[in-house]
């Protein structure tokens, strides 16, 4: 078995609002409804709905010989209730088609797999219950992190959990010699599939396809396709994970890669002996080939593919350890808006804002962040998390006055 393996990230964080230090105590809603409604519709219109759209074409035109995967948190799949019924639509028709694939993954993108076990299940759990919600009773198989966050210890969480296998990045420092081309195992519980990201052929898409300096300018389906027909016979899988805002806002229309995009699976059938595969599909069909060791997280960010995207920083640090010290208070209280903002403010993005890192890999943080730089990005998210506290603490007494 020769196999492509597409699997699309999808993701929103609620951004939060300028919140200064006058407001704590006095306003207890945190979210820029205007900015979370009109980033949502504007990559609705350039992304989900024409990617979704030329998706449900491809799958119906080849029969369900084309497939993909996807997974999408839980506050993304919140907005698109509150912003965008219509690609929650769109994304509902590809899923019963059968042939595209929903991973599980935390409900609020967090990294509390970095932090609580207890709280990294919480979120897993939660996750489920909104695809089976959402999408007729559907029941994940396959596991994806938070931003692909993968360490051995990871790995045996997921597998207790009852998941078949978990999405990750093939970081070269953790390879080595070896390649990404295969399924591996987690070193700890070997039940639990490991599948590695080809981040080489996946870049060429999500990052260098729109870029006219790149010395493969432009990406044909004719010279991708000889890519995949130069990886040795022996390696089964060519896992191609990436953003799914890759398609309409980080390559624009204009670059043509939706062209590339509905070209390629006839590109594919007629000149290679590749098929494509959902990645239960991978984790079931093909034997693996040996342990991978991860004793340190890796991740799919930034050229060091670690953690340092989120976290490593003072700002980020403490940030990080001042939100997970309210964890078991906010265990004890039944609130939907506390638990609500509590799911909210783990999202990773906001600790992504905080980073302050230098040249390429800190100009596409400065791309993505609302904030005019990290610091301003701490002082806005420590300002929501003292008032948070000053709520917790209110209800904790309420509760004690109460009992």
């Amino acid at each position: 078995m020769r196999t492509i393996c597409f699997y699309f990230q999808v993701h929103q964080p609620y951004r939060l609002k300028p919140y200064r230090f006058f407001d704590i105590g006095e306003d207890h809603h945190y979210y820029d409804d205007f900015l979370n409604r009109s980033v949502m519709r504007k990559v609705a219109q350039k992304c989900y709905l024409p990617m979704n759209a030329l998706l449900l074409e491809m799958i119906n035109k080849y029969n369900g010989a084309f497939k993909v995967s996807f997974s999408m948190s839980g506050v993304f799949l919140d907005q698109l209730e509150a912003y965008a019924p219509d690609v929650l639509e769109s994304f509902q028709k590809l899923v019963a088609t059968g042939n595209c694939e929903l991973l599980n993954e935390t409900y609020g993108h967090t990294l509390a797999a970095l932090k609580s076990k207890d709280e990294f299940q919480n979120m897993v759990k939660k996750h489920q219950q909104k695809i089976k919600d959402l999408f007729n009773g559907y029941q994940p198989k396959v596991f994806r992190n938070t931003e692909l966050i993968y360490s051995d210890q990871i790995g045996a969480m997921v597998a207790d959990m009852g998941f078949d296998a978990i999405l990750t990045e093939g970081a070269k420092h953790i390879l080595g010699w070896k390649s990404p081309n295969y399924v591996y195992v987690n070193s700890i519980d070997p039940k639990l599939k490991v599948l590695l990201k080809n981040f080489q052929l996946s870049d060429d898409i999500a990052f260098r396809f729109g870029n006219k300096g790149w010395d493969d300018y432009p990406l044909t389906t004719d010279k991708f396709v000889k890519w995949i027909n130069n990886v040795p016979q022996e390696e089964e899988t060519i896992n191609l994970f990436m953003d799914y805002e890759t398609f309409g806002e980080h390559q624009w229309a204009e670059t043509g890669i939706f062209e590339f995009m509905k070209a390629l699976p006839d590109a594919v059938f007629s000149k290679t002996n590749f098929t494509f595969s959902t990645p239960s599909e991978v984790a079931a069909k093909i034997s693996p080939v040996g342990k991978i060791h991860v004793p340190i997280p890796i991740s799919w960010a930034d050229e060091e593919r670690d953690l340092t995207a989120w976290l490593g920083n003072d700002l980020q640090d403490e940030a990080f350890d001042r939100l997970f010290e309210m964890e078991k208070l906010v265990k004890d209280i039944d609130d939907d808006e506390i638990q609500r903002d509590w799911t909210y403010l783990q999202t990773s993005d906001h600790f992504y804002y905080m980073c302050t890192k230098f040249f390429s890999d800190g100009d596409i943080h400065a791309y993505f962040s609302p904030y005019d730089s990290p610091y301003d990005a701490f002082i806005n998210y420590m300002n929501v998390l003292s008032d948070f506290m000053i709520r917790l603490k209110e209800k904790i007494s309420e509760k004690q006055l109460s009992a």
